[in-house]
């Protein structure tokens, strides 16, 4: 595996900035996850360091060299689409060795066959190795494609939303899965997705992505509970936040023009009247969707939750993030 450095990157279509002075360093063993919506720039900066598409300005580094003017096959990346991108002709056993059998890799039958084994272990899907493509189910066809970059051994994995195509189910497990294969293989992944949940249980450190700008870089618990603006809090956490007038709860101070209130950060009891219009019951908590003065909030109940809908309850802030009206996090000395 090998760090990967974007220094000051830069892509544009036409008048379209897709990516605009990214720079992030990618850890030797990381797994990065870039979050954001359509059009934020996540799949262009996948095909600009597989070498896929060429940068406007900027430097891409991999393992230590500058990889700008290299094809994607001398950059060592193995990449994943959303897409199955499986020959359907081919049986799983020769969709996963194909890789392989390029020139390039000058890898032996012997090997050949014991990677092949060794990553259908990995993905259990060894019973499945004589079925064509076709035969398997569309889990099993995602399992296939991850293979077919696992057997490669490169420098990074790069892998364009491979699970947005599943059904909720399989997403969910092979979430799981992607995280045990990258605990024991060590190796090196840039994933994207627009799935905040994706970016909370998988990555050891998320990229936010704002209309081709890098905006913040943290770990996942960094990112939630210190965003550095409106637009990243709203990227992370279900139910989203809650973005409130400062003034709905009197803490307007001259700069906090709005402030973020996660579900889980309010005091009852006490504070502003609102009205519950509505209860969630989610079996492991519930959520109660409330109106404050014409401004619907979802808050987290406390255990047994005493309410019931039309009802009213007093909510009190704990712990706001306060934005100026720019939408950028008021921080200030806790002393």
């Amino acid at each position: 595996m090998a760090e990967v450095i974007l220094e000051q990157l830069s892509k544009s279509f036409g008048k379209k900035h897709a990516v605009i002075d990214m720079s992030m360093t990618i850890d030797d063993g990381s797994f990065v996850v870039l979050l954001g919506p359509t059009g934020a720039g996540k799949t262009t900066t996948l095909r600009l360091i597989s070498g896929l598409e060429k940068n406007d300005k900027g430097t891409i580094s991999i393992d230590g060299r500058v990889v700008n003017n290299e094809t994607p096959a001398q950059r060592d990346v193995a990449m994943v689409f959303q897409q199955y991108s499986l020959y359907p002709h081919l049986s799983v056993r020769e969709n996963l060795s194909f890789p392989l059998r390029s020139p390039i890799l000058k890898t032996s039958k012997a090997d050949i066959v014991a990677k092949v084994a060794e990553v259908a272990d990995i993905l259990q899907i060894s019973h499945k190795l004589d079925n064509r493509a076709t035969e398997l189910s569309g889990g099993e066809m995602q399992r296939v494609s991850i293979g077919r970059a696992l057997v490669r051994d490169p420098a990074i994995y790069l892998m364009d939303e491979p699970l947005s195509s599943l059904d909720a189910r399989l997403r969910a497990d092979l979430r799981i899965e992607l995280k045990r294969i990258h605990s024991e293989l060590g190796a090196t992944l840039l994933y994207v997705t627009h799935d905040q949940t994706e970016a909370m249980t998988m990555a050891t450190h998320v990229g936010v992505l704002q209309e081709g700008r890098l905006v913040q870089f943290g770990t996942p618990r960094e990112i939630y509970e210190a965003p550095a603006s409106e637009y990243v809090a709203s990227r992370l956490g279900s139910p989203r936040i809650n973005l409130l007038p400062a003034e709905l709860f009197n803490l307007s101070d001259g700069l906090t023009q709005t402030i973020g209130l996660r579900p889980e950060h309010v005091k009852f009891g006490e504070g502003q009247a609102a009205s519950v219009k509505r209860i969630e019951h989610l079996g492991d908590h519930t959520r109660l969707h409330l109106d404050l003065n014409g401004h619907a909030i979802t808050v987290l109940s406390p255990s047994g939750n005493p309410f019931s809908a039309g009802t009213s309850v007093n909510i009190q802030p704990l712990n706001p993030l306060c934005f100026d009206k720019d939408g950028q996090r008021i921080i200030r000395d806790s002393a």
